[in-house]
């Protein structure tokens, strides 16, 4: 028998059970520093030294982290599904989760990347990228991430997985991140969508979506029990 298909977006929300600052406090910074200075190709121009130092800092934090029972619940679903995650986050708590099939649309927290060829990416060893670090070809390493005016290389697939999709899920995020939020659009007619959030947002279309208004960790729980049953 041919097993469904869950698509699953994660956001900030899912990581901030396991102490992962979110991307952006009520007060519009990001760990204290203004989002644009720190992720933006602007910012990285302006200086790369207080770039590199933040993201650094940022892999610190992430490397203590552990995954949380939301990350295992969406892990423990591939048992019985074809289970794909399409992740606005840069930490590795999925894989860390066991999750095998993710997309990261925002790039990735322990990977470096050419500042001259954007196809030259590389697993860190380090959790640390310092100014005169280069790539094969002579040119600075940057953080592997997608920054404010940057493309999202990856949002076809993205696409393209969630129109085949026979559940998709909602977590962590409110809908309101582009182009991810775009996503909700590609799901084919058949698909059942949930969304989970302890606040559900406002002037976001929730018609034909399923609401779980709870938390990451409970919300997929109970989600869990209405598969289960279904």
């Amino acid at each position: 028998m041919k097993r469904k298909k869950i698509t699953v977006l994660t956001g900030a929300g899912i990581s901030a059970e396991s102490g992962i600052a979110t991307f952006r406090g009520s007060d519009g910074l990001w760990e204290g520093h203004d989002i644009m200075e720190v992720a933006s190709p602007q910012g990285w121009q302006k200086d790369r030294e207080l770039v590199l130092h933040f993201y650094n800092e940022r892999r610190k934090a992430a490397r203590k982290a552990e995954p949380n029972q939301g990350h295992l619940i969406l892990a423990e679903l591939e048992k019985d599904y074809d289970v794909t995650i399409i992740t606005q986050n840069v930490d590795n708590l999925h894989e860390r989760a066991g999750s095998s099939n993710i997309i990261h649309l925002h790039g990735q927290l322990f990977q470096s990347r050419s500042t001259l060829d954007e196809s030259l990416v590389y697993d860190m060893e380090s959790d640390v990228i310092n100014i005169g670090d280069k790539c094969e070809k002579g040119s600075q390493l940057r953080p592997h991430i997608v920054w404010f005016g940057e493309d999202v290389p990856l949002m076809e697939k993205a696409a393209e997985i969630t129109e085949q999709s026979d559940i998709f899920i909602v977590v962590g995020t409110s809908l309101q991140v582009y182009p991810a939020a775009n996503l909700i659009h590609f799901t084919p007619s058949r698909c059942k969508s949930y969304l989970i959030d302890p606040k559900i947002p406002e002037n976001v279309d929730l018609r034909n979506i399923e609401l779980i208004e709870k938390g990451g960790s409970e919300g997929l729980e109970l989600l869990r029990k209405i598969l289960t049953k279904s």
